[in-house]
């Protein structure tokens, strides 16, 4: 799998995680949530994600290096 196909696979999970912790445990989780939101979202615009500075450390290739 390359980079982006795993980068959305995490925010996916993370986000219904924090729903999930949100509905049975503390709505305080939903700051968990608006958290990955705000993440995707400046990574949106300078293609710059935590994550994926993470992913490429451990040697994942990203899509647009490997055609």
């Amino acid at each position: 799998m390359d980079m982006e196909r795993i980068l959305r696979g995490m925010a996916g999970t993370f986000i219904l995680i924090s729903l999930a912790l949100t509905h049975y445990v503390n709505p305080n989780w939903l700051w968990f949530t608006a958290f990955i939101g705000a993440n995707l979202l400046q990574s949106a615009f300078t293609n710059w994600c935590p994550a994926m500075w993470m992913l490429a450390k451990l040697g994942v290739k990203s899509k647009s290096c490997c055609k």
